[in-house]
């Protein structure tokens, strides 16, 4: 059979001898058989000769065309990379990338060593997250490793067939009947049923007669965590390629470090001495997680990587999400760095003047500002920086997508430490190693003493004595309500218990004063004064969170602005009312607002009424009231936050698949997914090498032919984009619809060859041929690759028709096929192979 790459002449129908000879004598391109069909509004077409590469991609009339499936495949790559190109993929050959790989193992395997003795079974490499059936309670949701999700019954002893001994049984319910297996086998297949936020009930319960729908659903979760995996790697790839040389280290480094008035704790000094070798010693930009509990001292491994960096002669940001955070890293830094003169430091807020903000812009500009925090304004297009080396975010969970994608985009080519309050699993850090750089701060600073929790009904006596309690000490207290609505109640309430205390109310919404309707839209329609208004307002909730500080201001009212990032070492109670609307991550972070000294600090929980309480929140309650010993953050992070940290290290938009399965089941594939990466491993081949051998050569009209301009020229840009990428291919399938309308049906099987030899290359795929009913496609990737590829297959009819057989892989289709509609089935097969392609590793 004739070799069909696409250097291989076609047949055309012409009668000029001559255009054959020249057409003969090319690559075959992609062009219209007939004249665009135009909407009714046009009533001439005409067209200008000017390059087809350089045409606009706006077409001046409607071309009306169907969805074929070229275009359902060019929907389908767009949909999947959310409508944007892959950006430039690090170059790294096979065997760097072994190496890499290798590495990554080998980190892995000494992480896995450490948990050994940890609370979490291990079996073999596979971390698991197994109930133990005996800790279920009647009503709980379980998934069942091979059944799906159901509702847990209860365990009863009943008799199994052949014997007369009773045993223990796990009844389950499912949509369609009640199982029962024996606690045994319960113990080694089941899982709890946890959701991303914090409820647990699923959208359905699995069927018995019906497990296929459950695979599918397990098999999407797998492809999505392989997606992540590999998203995770190639980040880390990408960065292994930036280069800049390690900063020095200066005797400096260490008087600095000696001013600390703390001695510091075993993790942080471990985060200290990463950091370091982070700077000082790798030739590549650092992108580090500092994860710790409130209060346990990420501020100070910051501290010391800013005056490393700033000690270069380069610039470093501070990036908070909130000003009252921003404001209070710019007086921590202020003061840390007051006995070095020459390092300038800044704070860059929206309540500045604007004489204020461009003389900071200025100097931001020209490097006279050393060290500059603040919100997101930090990342506007306005902020010029002169030598910027290093970024610090703190709570980057907490910013919007637009604000992640902008930070995201400096870990390429400067170092970015990160900070989070948000635990994540012990677990989870330890599998990661070798995939993101994470220290993890656990143990508290010896000074600190438990925040004692207090959770019961709410009562004003309780309350009264509580604030009394604290006022008496001298201390301050934070007064949380989960909305603004009824701030101002619960102060005239406490202005008439303690009318000679000093009592402020702080939230962050400035729409929410006590405005009528008419004020509201009088100020929106003289937007100038909204602006106005919005500033004062800030301004006066800094200047309410300066004099909390400076401990004027001995009772603070607020919402949870407060939730993240304030360090006030006088205040040591906190009160939060309507608890049960709070979520548990917000609940602990707020708890540790307090307890930052070394006074015993008090957390009071209150609820209106136990009966209005659902069963989640209860336990949620009765969870953190569990947990009062510090650091144990991170054992409850294990389930009810551990989503929490999954966000912070994968990306919140990733969390709608855990739904899938539940968070436990999930987060066991992840382990396996992670300590297996090596397995999902496809390496691409040149596009020149694929040979496609099929006997199929089409023949465009010569209607068509005349029709286009310029047509060898075409030809090789058709070509040249399929040899450079999938997304040159659609661009140019796109633009040349546009220019010329929809293809004759032998132009779209030119296009359909293009499309295979391209897709395939990607996959591994060296040549495709077919024998009577049997098709082959010659292939370097492995047999788990090709199963995870057919696994997450959506078209039935091609995952049942294929099998793997050496280094084939292969299809017996039930009649020998036409050719045209041959080449269209191994279009979509190519094309549903290849849809997999985001979940493999491609080096």
């Amino acid at each position: 059979m004739a070799s069909l790459d696409i250097s291989t002449p076609l047949i055309f129908k012409l009668n000029s001898s001559t255009k054959l000879r020249r057409l003969f004598s090319v690559k075959l391109p992609y062009r219209h058989n007939h004249k665009p069909s135009f909407s009714l509004t046009n009533a001439v077409h005409t067209q200008t000769a000017v390059p087809f590469s350089s045409r606009t991609a706006t077409p001046k009339y409607k071309i009306e065309t169907e969805q074929d499936p070229i275009s359902i495949l060019n929907e389908r790559i767009r949909r999947q990379h959310h409508g944007k190109r892959e950006g430039s993929k690090p170059i790294m050959d096979s065997e760097e990338a072994g190496k890499y790989i290798q590495m990554v193992k080998e980190q892995q395997q000494r992480g896995l060593q450490k948990l050994k003795g940890d609370r979490v079974a291990k079996e073999g490499d596979v971390f698991s997250y197994k109930v133990d059936p005996y800790t279920l309670r009647s009503g709980d949701y379980v998934v069942h490793k091979k059944v799906g999700i159901g509702r847990f019954f209860g365990i009863k002893f009943d008799v199994p067939k052949g014997s007369s001994e009773a045993i223990e049984y796990v009844f389950i319910e499912y949509a369609d009947g009640m199982a029962k297996l024996p606690v045994k086998q319960a113990s080694r297949m089941l899982y709890r049923y946890n959701l991303p936020n914090e409820t647990k009930r699923p959208r359905t319960l699995s069927k018995l007669s019906d497990t296929g729908a459950w695979e599918r659903r397990k098999t999407k979760g797998k492809v999505a965590i392989q997606k992540m995996v590999v998203d995770l790697m190639e980040l880390y790839l990408h960065r292994l390629k930036q280069r800049r040389p390690p900063y020095p280290k200066t005797p400096f480094m260490a008087e600095f470090a000696a001013q600390f008035p703390y001695e510091p704790t075993p993790d942080q000094k471990l985060a200290f001495i990463d950091v370091e070798r982070d700077l000082n010693q790798r030739e590549t930009p650092m992108d580090r997680l500092i994860c710790g509990d409130v209060g346990f001292g990420k501020t100070e491994v910051a501290l010391r990587a800013i005056f490393c960096i700033v000690s270069a002669g380069k610039q470093a940001m501070v990036l908070a999400p909130t000003i009252v955070l921003a404001k209070q890293h710019f007086d921590v830094i202020s003061e840390r760095f007051s006995k070095y003169s020459h390092i300038k430091v800044a704070l860059l807020s929206r309540f500045q003047s604007k004489a204020e903000k461009e003389m900071y812009l200025n100097m931001i500009e020209h490097g006279h500002l050393d060290i500059i925090v603040g919100t997101h304004s930090l990342l506007g297009n306005r902020v010029v920086y002169n030598n910027l080396g290093l970024l610090v975010v703190d709570e980057e969970q907490r910013f919007g997508v637009k604000q992640k994608e902008k930070i995201a985009s400096f870990k390429t080519s400067v170092d970015v430490l990160t900070l989070s309050a948000t635990p994540i699993p012990r677990t989870l850090y330890l599998a990661l190693t070798g995939f993101r750089d994470a220290s993890l701060i656990s143990t508290p600073p010896p000074e600190r003493v438990p925040i004692k929790t207090h959770l019961s009904a709410y009562s004003k006596d309780k309350l009264i004595s509580a604030i009394k309690y604290e006022l008496d000490r001298g201390g301050q207290v934070f007064y949380v309500l989960p909305r603004i609505k009824g701030l101002e109640e619960v102060k005239d309430f406490l202005e008439q218990s303690f009318p000679n205390i000093d009592i402020a109310v702080a939230h962050g919404q400035v729409h929410s004063l006590p405005w009528s309707f008419h004020e509201v839209k009088r100020l929106t329609l003289e937007s100038h004064v909204l602006i106005k208004t919005q500033s004062q307002y800030s301004k006066q909730l800094e200047d309410t969170m300066e004099q909390f500080a400076q401990g004027e201001i001995k009772i603070l009212i607020c919402t949870n602005i407060v939730e993240s990032g304030l360090d006030i070492q006088n205040a040591n109670t906190i009160i939060i009312q309507d608890v049960q609307l709070f979520g548990l991550a917000q609940l602990y972070q707020l708890r540790g607002r307090v307890g930052r000294a070394d006074k015993e600090a008090h957390a009071y929980l209150f609820y209106p009424d136990k009966s209005m309480l659902t069963d989640q929140a209860l336990e949620r309650l009765a969870a953190l009231e569990e947990c009062r010993e510090l650091g144990q953050g991170f054992q409850l992070a294990e389930r009810d936050m551990g989503i929490r940290g999954f966000g912070t290290i994968f990306g919140e938009q990733q969390t709608g698949d855990v739904g899938n399965v539940g968070v436990d089941f999930f987060f066991e594939m992840l382990f396996e997914s992670l300590s297996k990466v090596d397995e999902h491993r496809v390496i691409s081949v040149p596009y020149q090498s694929v040979q496609i051998d099929l006997n199929i050569n089409p023949h465009l009209p010569s209607d068509y032919i005349n029709y286009l301009e310029n047509p060898m020229e075409i030809i090789n840009e058709a070509e040249k984009a399929a040899e450079t990428d999938i997304w040159s291919l659609m661009q140019f399938t796109e633009n040349l619809r546009r220019q010329y309308g929809k293809e004759p049906c032998s132009m779209e099987i030119l296009l359909k060859k293009l499309y295979v030899r391209r897709m395939a290359a990607d996959i591994g795929i060296t040549r495709i041929y077919a024998s009577g009913k049997m098709v082959g496609m010659e292939t370097n990737m492995s047999k788990k690759v090709f199963k995870l590829m057919t696994d997450s297959m959506s078209s039935e009819m091609h995952r049942n028709s294929l099998f793997f057989d050496g280094n084939e892989i292969k299809a017996e289709l039930l009649l020998e096929l036409p050719r045209a509609q041959l080449l269209n089935w191994i279009f979509q097969c190519i094309a549903e192979l290849h849809a997999c392609l985001p979940a493999l590793i491609k080096y």
